[in-house]
């Protein structure tokens, strides 16, 4: 299912509302006589660009809390920034030698690896 991302600061993102999906139309199934489809315009958003602009909204979970601001990149830390970086996978990783490779490299190596080891063991014990 595909869903829509909105672009918040630099490169975070945060899952939305999945994409295609439609909401229904306020109000009851039959529209009242004599308006002529001005029940049916969806309304603006009561929330000003100023506001979506310098706060994350909808990402308060606490029922008497507000919603957090959006600092400058600098206030985040290092490590944020680096979390939508791809990965190389285990082939990749596979084919390099051992010694070229950084102590995080080496922990995904080995990570990876036995993670298809023991999917190739369930696969042969499923078949037998």
């Amino acid at each position: 299912m595909a869903t829509s991302c909105v672009k918040l600061s630099r490169r975070i993102c945060v899952i939305g509302v999945p994409a295609g999906s439609r909401g229904f139309a306020a109000g009851g199934a039959k529209a009242k006589k004599g308006s002529k489809g001005a029940g049916d315009a969806p309304k603006a958003s009561t929330i000003s660009n100023e506001v979506k602009a310098s706060t994350v909204v909808g990402a308060n979970i606490l029922k008497d809390g507000v919603d957090p601001k959006v600092m400058p990149d600098a206030d985040y830390p290092d490590w944020l920034w680096r979390l939508l970086d791809k990965r190389p996978p285990l082939s990749e990783l596979q084919r390099r030698k051992p010694e070229t490779l950084s102590y995080n490299e080496l922990q995904r190596l080995t990570k990876l690896d036995n993670r298809a080891r023991i999917k190739e063991n369930n696969a042969v014990r499923a078949k037998n």
